[in-house]
């Protein structure tokens, strides 16, 4: 089964400098229902948002979606979400997300990117578990990696130092390296794992990384119940695609360019088309598959909606409506182990609306 069943909530130290739950959460409105900013997003993402809304339709759960359009705009010069998106996001202080499309080399600077910073999402939570029916290189992985969100080399801080050189800067910074850190120890502590594992280079970035991991072992102090320890990232990969099984135990953390660790994890284990991802910060938190646009089979319906659905569960548990979690999630996983109505992806011939009618009929 798929992780978080107990944990998607805000580790304590986040929570308690963003109140309760209940007042946390500001979309709930006053006839006990829900309002949560659904950002369809590009190619595909019109289609799997359509899944998830009429599954949660089935499901009965207690939400009213609010669309809203994040197309880049510039503002001030620099790449911006239009205001009404970051209203509807301040609002109601959960976001369900499809997949943006990014520019190559050009163009606006990545709104997966400009989200993640204008909400200030500084943890990226990435679960990989193994789903019975569905064989994969793997059995029985169940990894979790924590990446730093908002700096190292993806803090988009580039320039032409001269004509045909250009330099681009990795930020590490103490302060977002402690505060993703506490979340991993913290999280951790709430799934009832025993131990942590910082992944970094640190022998080759000696001052960025060397200052990330000097704050590991600062941090951990205040876990003596978690046990701690660092792994070189050449070491990591090298483990993981040996055999992810060993990672079972902990919860690993890393700076935000070595969070591509949990694709290959997913790779091994599922593939993109079944990874949930939610990113978390202290007054929002947006939700998201770690897939792409797959513009090549948009408008077909031949999209596999799963990843989003299962980044939609995590929202669930996060918002403490875990019943409808665990409700669209075993059926969501009954219809997969079944394997007769799936995506092409997944070895099927179903076509999303067929896999979605079929998740919906187990929801009776």
């Amino acid at each position: 089964m798929f992780a978080l069943r107990q944990s998607t909530r805000l580790p304590q130290h986040v929570r308690s400098a963003s109140r309760v739950a209940g007042s946390f959460i500001r979309g709930k409105n006053p006839n006990g229902r829900y309002t949560v900013t659904m950002i369809a997003g590009d190619g595909i993402g019109p289609e799997i948002s359509t899944s998830v809304e009429k599954i949660f339709a089935a499901a009965q759960v207690p939400i009213d979606w609010e669309p809203v359009d994040v197309s880049p705009i510039f503002q001030n010069g620099k790449t911006a979400i239009p205001e009404q998106a970051v209203t509807s996001v301040k609002k109601n202080t959960v976001a369900l997300k499809g997949p943006l499309a990014t520019q190559i080399g050009k163009g606006h600077v990545s709104m997966n990117l400009t989200l993640r910073r204008t909400f200030n999402l500084f943890a990226n939570l990435r679960p990989c578990k193994s789903i019975q029916g569905f064989k994969t290189a793997y059995d029985n992985v169940d990894t979790v990696l924590i990446r730093e969100n908002t700096e190292g080399e993806y803090s988009g801080i580039e320039h032409i130092v001269v004509d045909g050189v250009v330099q681009s800067i990795k930020l590490i910074t103490r302060d977002a390296s402690e505060r993703v850190l506490r979340f991993a120890f913290q999280y951790a502590q709430d799934i009832g794992r025993k131990k942590v594992t910082a992944v970094h280079k640190a022998t080759i970035m000696k001052m960025s990384d060397g200052l990330f991991l000097k704050v590991a072992k600062e941090v951990a102090q205040d876990y003596p119940d978690i046990e701690f320890d660092a792994e070189l990232l050449d070491n990591t990969c090298l483990r993981m695609v040996t055999d992810p099984t060993p990672y079972n135990d902990r919860v690993m953390v890393m700076p935000n360019l070595y969070g591509g660790k949990s694709l290959q994890s997913s790779r091994l284990n599922r593939g993109l088309g079944l990874t949930p991802s939610g990113n978390i910060g202290v007054d929002a938190a947006i939700f998201e598959a770690v897939h792409g646009s797959a513009p090549d089979i948009a408008g077909k319906g031949l999209a596999n909606p799963t990843a989003l659905l299962l980044s939609s569960v995590m929202m669930l548990r996060y918002m403490d409506l875990g019943s409808f979690a665990d409700k669209i999630e075993n059926a969501a996983f009954d219809t997969l182990k079944e394997g007769k109505h799936i995506t092409g992806d997944l070895g099927g011939t179903a076509s999303t609306t067929e896999y979605t009618d079929a998740i919906v009929s187990r929801l009776d």
